[in-house]
């Protein structure tokens, strides 16, 4: 029982390190900056942040209207989404069954 096993993280995200992502967190908020650094626990600190405010008439929605928020770190118990800023790329599905 002493086996004692390090914890990984399931993210590999120094690769993009120094580059613009856009994360989504719990109740639906949303922001965008320059990856600075992170930890196992998915913590990040972004650079120059926005955030994306949401319709007033409707809090489900985002709005066009932002605000600058700078540095930042965001706690990472409430990171939904993390994403590059200028989209995806395809990864292979690995639970297909190649015959």
């Amino acid at each position: 029982m002493g086996d004692k096993r390090k914890k990984e993280s399931i993210l590999d995200l120094s690769k993009y390190l120094d580059r613009p992502i856009r994360v989504k967190f719990h109740g639906g908020r949303e922001a965008s900056g320059v990856l600075k650094g992170f930890d196992p626990l998915l913590n990040l600190v972004l650079d120059s942040t926005t955030e994306t405010l949401r319709d007033p008439d409707d809090p489900y929605k985002l709005s066009d209207d932002t605000r600058a928020l700078g540095l930042t770190v965001c706690r990472g118990t409430s990171v939904v989404l993390i994403c590059p800023q200028d989209g995806m790329e395809e990864i292979p599905n690995p639970f297909v069954q190649h015959t």
